[in-house]
């Protein structure tokens, strides 16, 4: 660290510009809203910021009205990103695509740079990768099952872990009520992830949809959201009348509200930022042990946990759930007390701290 603060005193160029977050990811998931809640929560605090996003992706609109934030629209290459990033200070690459950029804007223009690593895979063990998180000067796992997986890249790499955070999402009580109607039967369990069955498993929610048609007709599932697998998850569905595809929608907070039951049975998942969401709700969750959900979810505390693929396990962590009122009334209690160690502000200070500590001689 001390070498960095020499470094960064014989460059004061490196630090003069604002703090810069660069985040070229197309659409908005996990990675794009936990950037909105960082760059809010610092706005709040009275931090000047600039933000460099894909252009015409909702990143950029959605921050536009954020106080002290100016925002530079780029190609989602490398060469766009690095031109945008001219005058930046410490920049903040949010996803994978930013770091090349990142890298090269710190050789040219003296710039350091933060990561943050959101997913458990890779990054694949070249020299380029070595040499990027070698470089930074700082990297940030969301969670401890990816500063696990960054070992694989470089044994020695010094990783600070700050999970995600889940946010306040609006919860429209007439809305609520019109979904519930909408969905029908006794018990809701909703999903809330990509359309990618390979990433979150959605064809085990459908199995257990379709066995449960005629076993326990009051039951309904829910999948919210859009990804590549959705025409052949649809497909697999054919002729349940039980199981709701919502798409994507805006108002993810009255789905949450208008569910009894969280699923997510991921099959590898670097923290699953919105099963945080789901703490918020108060829902009970049912998830897959994998990557970094035990780190969210203890099992028989806050939900039940089962290894990914075994529908028979999960079909009685949900069964248990659909017939006992007082269990789930136990674990949303629990969930909304282990929600408030995943705020937002929590997040927020963390990383003020550690730039603080990167600019500061």
């Amino acid at each position: 660290m001390w070498l960095l603060r020499r470094y960064l005193c014989l460059n004061p160029r490196a630090v003069n510009g604002p703090l810069t977050h660069l985040n070229l990811s197309r659409g908005f998931r996990g990675g794009e809203r936990q950037t909105e809640l960082l760059i809010r929560g610092l706005a709040a605090l009275g931090w000047t910021q600039r933000l460099v996003a894909r252009r015409g992706e909702p990143l950029a609109e959605r921050c536009r009205d954020v106080p002290g934030l100016s925002i530079a629209e780029a190609s989602g290459g490398v060469a766009g990103a690095f031109l945008a990033l001219r005058g930046a200070g410490l920049v903040h690459s949010h996803e994978g695509r930013g770091v090349q950029a990142a890298w090269l804007n710190g050789l040219v223009r003296g710039a350091p740079y933060v990561i943050t690593r959101r997913v458990q895979k890779g990054p694949t063990a070249s020299a380029l990768n070595r040499r990027m998180y070698r470089s930074a000067a700082a990297v940030v796992a969301i969670s401890e099952a990816i500063r696990a997986a960054l070992t694989r890249l470089d044994a020695r790499l010094p990783v600070t872990v700050i999970p995600s955070a889940g946010g306040s999402l609006p919860v429209n009580q007439p809305t609520v009520e019109k979904l519930r109607a909408s969905f029908g039967g006794d018990f809701v369990a909703g999903h809330v992830g990509a359309l990618d069955d390979s990433h979150k498993g959605q064809l085990q929610i459908i199995g257990l949809a379709r066995r449960w048609r005629t076993a326990r007709p009051t039951v309904r599932f829910v999948l919210v959201g859009a990804g590549r697998d959705e025409a052949r998850l649809r497909l697999a569905a054919a002729g349940l009348d039980n199981l709701h595809f919502a798409g994507e929608v805006a108002n993810v907070g009255d789905y949450l509200a208008a569910c009894d039951l969280f699923l997510y049975p991921s099959r590898h998942e670097g923290l699953g930022s919105t099963l945080i969401d789901a703490l918020v709700a108060g829902l009970p969750v049912v998830a897959t042990a994998v990557g970094g959900i035990p780190e969210i979810i203890r099992d028989g505390e806050n939900g039940v946990l089962v290894r990914p693929d075994e529908p028979e396990a999960l079909e009685s962590a949900v069964a248990a759930f659909v017939e006992d009122v007082g269990l789930r009334a136990r674990v949303a209690a629990a969930n909304r007390l282990r929600a408030q160690q995943f705020s937002a502000a929590t997040m927020t200070s963390r990383y003020a701290r550690l730039y603080q500590d990167l600019t500061q001689p």
